[in-house]
């Protein structure tokens, strides 16, 4: 697992392999970023199933009663099938553009 900490953000790579073992790793140090917006960079694992996906659901819903942003990334996966309470986008520069339009929709009190 590699952490990079930029302004509000903590990017966080998956270098474990296998998305469910990193998934448990993060999910055991989560106290330690989730006073911060979170992307999850899962774009090495190119056989990322919804099963993989769907781990997220429990934090994403304790991230956002925070009200703080976690979103996925990853570009092998077919997003009409993502649930809509989990953000997944293809890029990490379209995750930032997520958590910002997010922190201006947070501010704006929606």
């Amino acid at each position: 697992m590699k952490v990079e900490k930029k302004g509000h953000t903590t990017t966080i790579r998956n270098t474990q392999g296998s998305t469910a073992e990193f998934y448990q790793k993060l999910h055991h140090e989560y106290n330690s970023f989730k006073s911060q917006n979170i992307i999850v960079d899962l774009s090495n694992d190119k056989a990322l199933t919804m099963d993989d996906i769907k781990l997220f659901t429990e934090m994403i819903k304790i991230h956002s009663k925070e009200k703080k942003s976690l979103v996925l990334v990853n570009n092998s996966v077919n997003f009409n099938t993502v649930p809509k309470n989990i953000m997944l986008v293809p890029t990490i520069l379209e995750a930032h553009d997520i958590i910002e339009m997010e922190e201006i929709e947070r501010d704006l009190g929606f």
